[in-house]
């Protein structure tokens, strides 16, 4: 019988957590990133806060040193994790990101080697090594399904848009079946929310493109409290439904953008919105001195600060206006 995980058994790695989050990017520190008089400035002030170098200019090796950081601290807080799987949670994307690149590679006839990303729970050599000799047996159950289920979607169809709905469905699948295994409600609520999140972006995305009811449907995920019913038929009644559907929930701002990018506004705003919706749920574990809440919501942290030094750090090699930048950077709840 497994052992039963109480919250009194994250009270080192709380502590840990805490002490980690000393060392995120604060408004402040991004603001320095803005008003650093050259790149090799930023890039030095990074440096200082414990990043490698990152050069915006080469967009592979920066993304490498991300990769590299994210891993060494996912290794970190493993080793004092009473269970791997709040770890394991925040690789799941990953391996799906991989299996879509690799299925489309192969349907193409070319390398993916650029489009794969090692961070997930399995290695990128033995994902493609299993996806190319369709010998899968050795993958996760789940992961193992949604490659047979996508390859037949892409065989058929030849339309790598709805293989990648697939592959999406199977992701949020996977990870919320990973959330109910650990018996923690904070972590089914964080899947939950993010799915919430997909669903409107979904919504808005096919009214923008002029796609139908049917499709939208297909696209919509499950979700524990999102439903896929009232969210198509919200999106039937164009902004006005988002906002009835939306208007009671932490979703109302994102909403409210997407009603205005419906029609024909940038995206920009709608999606940062949703972001922080999401960030506003992670938000709650600030109030809870010790359980896993602390720790999740330290690792999504950690994964919105790689997404704002990218924007941060891409924005000003393009000379993007700082005040560009700053509407584009996702909202800190750590």
């Amino acid at each position: 019988m497994a052992k039963t995980i109480k919250d009194t058994d994250y009270l080192v790695i709380s502590a840990r957590v805490k002490a980690l989050e000393t060392g995120l990017l604060t408004a402040e520190r991004m603001e320095q990133i803005l008003d650093a008089k050259s790149g090799e400035d930023a890039g030095k002030l990074l440096q200082e806060w414990g990043y490698p170098q990152l050069d915006p200019r080469r967009p592979e090796a920066m993304d490498a040193a991300l990769s590299a950081v994210r891993e060494a601290t996912l290794a970190d807080l493993a080793e004092g994790t009473p269970d791997a799987r709040y770890i394991d949670l925040f690789k799941v994307k990953y391996d799906y990101h991989n299996v879509k690149a690799l299925l489309k590679a192969e349907a193409v006839g070319t390398a993916p080697d650029r489009m794969l990303m090692d961070m997930g729970r399995v290695s990128t050599a033995e994902l493609a090594e299993a996806v190319r000799s369709r010998e899968l047996d050795g993958l996760p159950e789940t992961l193992a399904a949604a490659v047979v289920e996508a390859r037949e979607v892409l065989d058929t169809t030849r339309d790598p848009q709805l293989s990648d709905i697939v592959l999406d469905r199977w992701c949020y699948r996977d990870m919320a079946a990973l959330a109910e295994e650990t018996g923690s409600a904070f972590l089914r609520g964080y899947v939950a929310v993010q799915v919430d999140a997909v669903n409107l972006r979904t919504a808005v995305r096919t009214l923008r493109m002029g796609k139908g009811a049917d499709f939208l449907l297909g696209a919509l995920l499950e979700g524990e409290t999102s439903l896929r019913d009232a969210v198509a038929k919200a999106a039937s009644s164009g902004a006005a439904g988002l906002r009835e559907l939306y208007g009671a929930t932490r979703f109302r701002d994102a909403a409210e953008a997407g009603a205005e990018a419906l029609k024909g506004g940038p995206l920009t705003a709608f999606e940062k919105l949703c972001d922080d919706a999401v960030g506003d749920y992670l938000a709650g574990a600030q109030s809870v001195p010790f359980g896993e809440a602390p720790l999740v919501s330290y690792l999504a942290a950690r994964e919105t600060e790689y997404t704002n030094l990218r924007i941060l750090l891409m924005g000003r090699a393009a000379g993007i206006d700082p005040a560009v930048i700053r509407t584009r950077l996702r909202a800190s709840y750590v």
